[in-house]
């Protein structure tokens, strides 16, 4: 939803309202990164984010722009990703008609249409946004620039004005300021390092996996017709996946499809023959899928039941 059919809300006035802004957005995160999340805001500073896939860095940015009725602006990175795609482009073919035109107008052929031809044809309307300049123009935005290490390092330079001065530079038009700064997150998979002057701008935050509490509570969240008994085994399941030899680790997105997947089968407890019919969605390479299989996949089932049972309370 834009933020023009919807007013822009507040701005959360302190960590406890951060912490409930994220969790009507169904967003349960930790104190440490409510607090970062909130300073961010509070600071007017770009989040940035880091930590392994699947840990919920990309779903922050969407649950503050649904939470702050701000439109949600998405620059996907990718190797090779340049200015032209990232921030604007020149409509050249409007250019070139605007050209064509003066001159079939005669326009063109005296010194002052030429000139003001020269001085127009670089004017806003030939410009193409792309998700750094919407971000900037119109509007209040959440822009999230995810996934920046899968960009080339030389590519980071672009970004260092906007994180700094929430403006951008074009050597044709002059310098485009925000009106409304965009709140900016940034995130990470740490598959190479950021550079220093990209973390420097920023509040940063390292997004771990979450512990088995949170994540029954995040479970209870986003799948709330889940049995309990289930949702504990698939978190007691995941959390030994993730202390086990295994190439990928699975992140809360696999732990919430893996749920999905089971309630779909009607499933009430984990066995073993529903593991292995059901581990696509929670582990994505054959080696891993492999490794699980067979005796592995009934000993983790076992002790996921074990360790998800209630405790018995001695009384005293």
């Amino acid at each position: 939803m834009s933020a023009s059919a919807t007013p822009a809300a507040a701005l959360p006035a302190s960590v406890a309202e951060t912490e409930r802004l994220l969790a009507a957005g169904g967003y349960v995160a930790d104190r440490a990164l409510a607090t970062t999340v909130h300073l961010a805001l509070a600071m007017g500073r770009p989040l940035f984010l880091e930590g392994e896939p699947g840990t919920g860095k990309t779903e922050i940015a969407k649950v503050l722009a649904s939470g702050l009725g701000r439109r949600l602006v998405r620059l996907q990175c990718y190797d090779g990703l340049d200015l032209q795609a990232a921030a604007y482009e020149w409509n050249h073919a409007r250019q070139l008609m605007a050209i064509r035109l003066a001159e079939a107008s005669g326009a063109a052929h005296s010194t002052e249409g030429r000139a003001a031809l020269e001085a127009g044809i670089y004017d806003r309307r030939f410009l193409q946004e792309r998700p750094l300049l919407s971000a900037l123009s119109g509007s209040p935005a959440v822009l999230l620039i995810d996934e920046l290490d899968r960009a080339d390092e030389p590519f980071e330079a672009f970004l260092l004005e906007i994180l700094a001065d929430f403006q951008l530079s074009i050597p044709e038009l002059g310098t485009i300021r925000a009106e409304t700064p965009p709140i900016v997150v940034l995130t990470s998979n740490r598959t190479r390092e950021v550079h220093d002057a990209i973390r420097r701008r920023c509040l940063y935050q390292w997004v771990d996996y979450p512990d088995a509490a949170r994540e029954r509570a995040i479970l209870a969240s986003r799948q709330p017709d889940l049995p309990v008994a289930l949702s504990a085994q698939i978190v007691a399941f995941v959390q030994a996946l993730r202390s086990g030899d295994f190439f990928k680790y699975p992140g809360v997105a696999e732990t919430i499809d893996w749920a999905a997947a089971l309630r779909a089968l009607d499933a009430r407890e984990l066995e073993p023959v529903l593991v292995e019919e059901t581990v696509g969605a929670l582990l994505k390479y054959q080696d891993d899928i492999a490794k699980l299989r067979g005796a592995e996949a009934a000993r983790l089932v076992e002790a996921a039941k074990e360790a998800s049972r209630p405790k018995p309370v001695i009384p005293f």
